[in-house]
């Protein structure tokens, strides 16, 4: 049977805002990508979700983004790629930090956001992405969007790469996510999303928005922790996956 990981976003509040659920969340899914204090997150928050995941059997990520707290890591930023790679590294070994306080360590990276999105297209910043990774831990799993550059940069470092598609975004005819500023790149409905991931699998593709298909190994599905619907969705769409395929967790 196919093995399939069920990830989210997490760990994205900060100080007295509180954003998602990730209590219930993590009671779902099988790997956490925990924001590491720059898009989101902040220490003790950081602290909270790794130790939940840890409770859970929940294999723990760091979520690095750009240092944008007020656009919540969404605004792009133009970055020298030294000062990228290392703030990657920053952010992983903060997340490695916390998580030894509990026991745990950092078994992948993803990145966040804007900072995602340039990256599946650029290939410098996605081999700066790979080399802070690389820099920190060589064994660490980059989690990379499927169809991206980030995929082959990961590879030619001689990281491993776990190929990512979303259960909640919607994507245009160039294997990208639909950008946000349209009203339809979110995906809140249960039998949209399901619909979505099921279709993704059987075909091994991602599918557009007008039916295109593109060819792509995806061993990792994520739903975003900080939508309102994040939990009904990824609560649906584990409940669906599980007639299909083995849900297992992202291990070094």
């Amino acid at each position: 049977m196919t093995t399939i990981n069920l990830n989210a976003d997490m760990g994205e509040s900060y100080g007295r805002f509180t954003v998602g659920n990730d209590e219930a969340i993590l009671k779902i899914i099988k790997s956490a990508s925990i924001a590491c204090g720059f898009h989101a997150g902040d220490p003790t928050v950081m602290a909270n979700a790794v130790r939940l995941a840890k409770e859970n059997g929940v294999s723990i990520g760091a979520h690095p983004g750009f240092n944008d707290l007020w656009g919540f890591g969404r605004r792009q930023i133009q970055m020298n790629t030294k000062d990228l790679e290392y703030m990657i590294s920053y952010q992983i070994g903060a997340l490695n930090g916390i998580a030894a306080a509990v026991g745990a360590k950092v078994t992948h990276v993803k990145p966040h956001g804007a900072l995602n999105n340039m990256a599946h297209v650029d290939p410098e910043y996605a081999s700066a992405i790979a080399r802070g990774i690389k820099a920190v831990d060589r064994d660490i799993i980059f989690v990379a969007n499927t169809l991206s550059e980030m995929v082959s940069a990961g590879r030619k470092e001689g990281l491993r790469v776990a190929e990512e598609a979303y259960v909640d975004r919607t994507y245009d005819d160039s294997g990208a996510m639909t950008s946000r500023k349209y009203p339809d790149a979110m995906i809140h409905d249960t039998e949209q999303a399901i619909k979505q991931v099921l279709s993704f699998i059987s075909e091994g593709a991602i599918i557009s928005k007008t039916g295109k298909k593109m060819p792509a190994r995806i061993h990792t599905v994520c739903c975003h922790g900080d939508e309102a619907t994040g939990v009904g969705v990824v609560s649906a769409v584990r409940q669906a996956l599980e007639q299909t395929v083995a849900i297992g967790r992202l291990r070094q």
